[in-house]
């Protein structure tokens, strides 16, 4: 299992939030996802095979910008 820190930019209320969660649990390999409003910031469990441009991308799809963050390493940087 793997844990990756994820900050998104584009959020303005608590649905954005709930919309991002509902996309991002749906990918294979999820086993859970939390996202604050309050801090702009995501958690996510997931396996250790997960891609994490595959969480970029979902939340790319649905509107939001992300920078996924995991073991304090950049992965990736909106553009």
């Amino acid at each position: 299992m793997k844990k990756l820190k994820i900050t998104i930019q584009g959020m303005h209320c608590a649905s954005c939030a709930a919309n991002i969660e509902k996309a991002v649990s749906k990918i294979k390999g999820v086993k859970s996802v939390s996202v604050s409003i309050m801090t702009n910031k995501g958690f996510v469990e997931a396996e250790d095979n997960l891609n994490p441009e595959e969480i970029k991308k979902t939340v790319d799809k649905i509107g939001y910008k992300v920078i996924i963050v995991t073991e304090n390493k950049l992965i990736s940087v909106p553009k």
